[in-house]
């Protein structure tokens, strides 16, 4: 995911917010339906998970 795609200069902070919480709750939502097509268990990503190191988790 391209975040120029998602947010640009000219919006404000939490237009930038809403607009990446959306884009995280779409392909979510995306992989939820992938997950029931393929027959498979869908594990939704923690956010949180992103911002630490490995070692750390």
């Amino acid at each position: 995911m391209n975040a120029s795609q998602i947010i640009s200069e000219d919006m404000t902070l939490e237009e930038k917010l809403k607009a990446i919480d959306e884009a995280i709750a779409a392909a979510q939502n995306k992989a939820k339906i992938d997950a029931n097509k393929n027959n498979t268990a869908f594990v939704p990503v923690d956010p949180s998970d992103l911002t630490m190191c490995e070692g750390c988790q």
